[in-house]
């Protein structure tokens, strides 16, 4: 599986994506509504979100940082002159080949226990 696949596979629940970039649910939700994201959604209809989307979340906060209004955001997004364009539609893969490459993860952990982050319960749809 190439980088480029596991950047745009969508793992991160909103609470891991909020203690990542330090922004709030309703930050992340409005981003969400201006387009500037495209987190993928459950079939319970939960946000789930991207490396590239916690990217892109962090640039805009930098933007903000620096003084920027949405609306130089938005122009920014809209003339493709950000760091990268990674508005790329991420590959759907099925639970068996997330199961997989999850275990493959696991494996290589020094604690099986420390899932980067991840609480037991985000992952437990995985394996049964």
């Amino acid at each position: 599986m190439t980088n480029r696949v596991r950047r745009t596979m969508p793992l991160l629940p909103i609470s891991i994506v909020m203690q990542l970039t330090e922004l709030t649910a309703r930050q992340i939700r409005y981003y969400e509504e201006h387009e500037l994201i495209y987190p993928a959604r459950t079939e319970g209809n939960k946000r789930m979100f991207s490396l590239d989307d916690v990217d892109i979340l962090l640039e805009i906060k930098d933007y903000l940082d620096q003084g920027l209004n949405m609306a130089g955001i938005r122009k920014i997004f809209d003339l493709g002159l950000r760091h990268e364009n990674v508005k790329v539609e991420p590959k759907h893969i099925s639970d068996e080949e997330l199961r997989i490459l999850l275990r493959e993860q696991l494996k290589h952990q020094a604690r099986p226990y420390e899932l980067g982050g991840f609480k037991q319960s985000d992952l437990s749809r995985f394996f049964h």
